[in-house]
């Protein structure tokens, strides 16, 4: 039942409007971390409370978050849960580099 949802979920991100939504804030987050977390997160929070609360889950932020909690339980079970959990991750976090500053380069960015 969870990789049901789930799909849902991914699905709902691949809908044309969804996906421009998702555009849009990433577009006005710049790769920004402070930026993603106030443009990019709601919209995906809302996409998710959309699909979620036609499964029972309460369609505000804590309803997300005890819908990320039941499928992080289920991820060290499921190879299919736990992938589909990290495509899921993948479209609204920005994948995380390391910082220029901890590469040895002295503090100093070069560019």
């Amino acid at each position: 039942r969870a990789a049901v949802v789930l799909a849902e979920v991914i699905k709902a991100f691949g809908a044309p409007e969804n996906a421009q939504r998702m555009d849009e804030a990433r577009d006005n987050a710049c790769n920004d971390m402070g930026k993603m977390l106030q443009f990019l997160l709601p919209v995906a929070t809302q996409i998710q409370q959309d699909v979620i609360k036609a499964y029972g889950f309460s369609s505000d932020g804590e309803g997300v978050l005890k819908f990320a909690r039941l499928i992080k339980s289920y991820e060290s079970q499921d190879p299919e849960i736990a992938s589909m959990s990290g495509k899921l991750k993948a479209m609204f976090l920005p994948p995380m580099t390391v910082p220029p500053h901890a590469a040895g380069t002295g503090g100093v960015a070069t560019s």
